[in-house]
């Protein structure tokens, strides 16, 4: 529960401390007094956004500081998010003039997120305006599966559904892969039919390169291996060597070194020999075949435009290209194999959600009787006595995060006057009775956090109020109430009383809010029913309105 509430240098409010009780506090005054400061205030404890324009003159920051008693329950969200848990939690927002806002839980610095993770658990605000809440389909449908006691059947179809839409999205992907690749299938096979001509397993390109130069320079070649084969012919460099190899051999036994320049020659003269006969050869083998030279020209133009076409620079890199699409080729059965069983593991789980969304829906259909007597009931007491109400339910043909359940409430306030869906039937004030009884209902059905409602008696008066007033009285006994209200019978049964008022204090306009003690409170409750001039009937008739059980 809420246990204070400290405003510091917060537009009208100097300074405030508020200690709240547990049950139904209300919160009075006049029209313009300040009573809205106070719920600003509030909400930014909830993480709301903070205006500069709050600040007050007096200081350079704002302080709104919430203290909380919390049970062992929070100990999770305080151990998820690193924090210090404390049965008394302190939560503070600064807003500094120079735009910085800050938030703290325990004087520990946290984001916005973590503080309203935590405060929408702790505190809910329910305006007028938030009686449009009723006319959201979304929010009919839950208020039918808290009040059925179908929230952990509900939640539960929710975080399976949550598997299914991951387990699609996944499924999505992978399809779109594998429709990505059978698209760029043809391309790859055809780059690789290109590939496989070139035959780079039986081709030795860099030789293909040498082979290409020589046909292109042979007429240069032939010419000089022809001179290298003239060596040998009459009157030629080798017959000139042989003479005067035999004039060293004739000495050759009385010099050790004519011996051994006459062995050198000997080596010499056998070389020129195996020269001249290779050159021979040679000039042989490059009397080249033009259709040969053709076949090789054309293989060599193939693959240096394969080379330049994929930009790359040698063999080996068309090699390793021919590997990796063939590991694509491969890897396309793969993704087709994981896509089939993505695809019977998405249709498996959509069959099974199928089955819990209709549980859900005839579950809900069944209890929905029970709860609408006893909601009518509550609008009895709250003189809505001819009320109509009907949750008209309809299967829809897709399934979503709730199941497959299509909701219209239907509502009519007068006798004889057929259901219409409620946006197009209820006044404000009949909104505010129905989502009073609603809030009491589902206050039985779970603990809920502090309640604070923000004039939701609008539109109502009389007899009307004073039952709206026991029913808030009712519900404190269960859970911690706020209102704002105008009217004294629904300020009477509060087991609290604050007041909150507006006057000029230090040269300025400045909020104050204090709590009443029982002796004041007939005062107070006769302004709210005369205005400024209290008159001594005025306050016999609170006192009575107090005393009212």
């Amino acid at each position: 529960m809420l246990a204070s509430l400290r405003i510091s240098n917060f537009a009208l409010i100097d300074e405030v401390e508020l200690n709240f009780q547990a049950g139904y506090t209300v919160l009075t005054g006049e029209t313009g007094s300040g009573k809205s400061i106070l719920l600003h205030a509030l909400q930014l404890i909830l993480g709301e956004r903070a205006e500069l324009s709050v600040i007050g003159p007096d200081a350079p920051k704002s302080i709104v500081e919430a203290t909380f008693h919390l049970n062992d329950s929070y100990l999770a969200f305080f151990e998820e998010n690193d924090l210090d848990y404390d049965p008394q939690t302190i939560i503070r927002r600064e807003i500094a003039k120079e735009g910085k806002s800050r938030a703290f839980i325990n004087d520990v610095p946290v984001s916005l997120q973590t503080l309203k993770l935590l405060t929408s658990r702790l505190v809910q605000i329910h305006s007028q305006y938030n009686t449009l809440e009723l006319k959201s389909k979304s929010f009919q449908l839950e208020l039918i599966d808290v009040l059925t006691g179908l929230l952990s059947e509900r939640r539960d179809f929710t975080k399976k559904y949550m598997t299914f839409e991951s387990l699609g999205k996944e499924l999505q992907d992978l399809d779109e892969q594998y429709h990505a690749a059978v698209q760029a299938e043809d391309y790859d096979r055809f780059v690789m039919d290109e590939l496989k001509e070139l035959s780079l397993e039986t081709t030795d390109f860099s030789q293909l390169e040498m082979d290409m130069s020589r046909m292109e320079n042979a007429a240069q070649i032939i010419q000089v291996f022809g001179e290298i084969s003239q060596v040998t012919a009459e009157n030629g460099s080798y017959e000139q060597l042989y003479r005067l190899k035999s004039s060293i051999d004739k000495q050759a036994s009385y010099d050790p070194l004519l011996q051994s320049m006459k062995e050198r020659l000997d080596s010499i003269l056998l070389e020129l020999k195996e020269m001249s006969l290779e050159a021979d050869d040679a000039i042989d083998e490059l009397d080249v075949n033009e259709s040969d030279k053709s076949i090789l020209q054309e293989k060599w133009n193939a693959f240096n435009k394969i080379l330049n076409k994929h930009r790359l620079s040698s063999a080996d890199d068309l090699k390793r290209m021919y590997d990796q699409l063939s590991g694509k080729l491969n890897s396309l059965d793969e993704l087709l194999d994981a896509c089939t069983k993505k695809r019977a593991a998405y249709d498996q789980l959509k069959n099974e959600l199928w089955k819990d969304a209709q549980f859900l829906h005839e579950e809900r259909g069944q209890r929905i009787p029970v709860i609408l007597e006893r909601l009518q009931e509550r609008l009895k007491d709250l003189k809505l006595p001819h009320t109509t109400l009907k949750f008209d339910l309809s299967k829809q043909s897709e399934l979503n995060r709730t199941g497959c359940t299509g909701v219209d409430f239907l509502f009519s306030a007068n006798f004889g006057i057929e259901a219409v869906p409620i946006e197009k039937a209820a006044s404000g004030g009949e909104l505010s009775r129905l989502m009073l009884a609603l809030q009491q209902m589902i206050s039985e059905k779970q603990s809920l956090p502090t309640i604070f409602f923000d004039e939701i008696d609008t539109g109502v008066s009389g007899d009307v109020a004073l039952k709206m007033g026991q029913l808030l009285s009712k519900m404190g006994k269960t859970v911690q109430l706020m209102a704002i209200s105008h009217l004294p019978q629904v300020a009477a049964k509060a087991a609290q009383h604050m007041v909150v008022s507006k006057e000029i204090r230090n040269n300025r306009m400045q909020t104050s809010v204090r709590v009443i003690d029982q002796k004041e409170r007939p005062h107070e409750i006769a302004r709210l029913m005369s205005g400024e001039v209290v008159t001594e009937a005025a306050i016999q008739n609170a006192e009575n309105l107090l005393g009212e059980k």
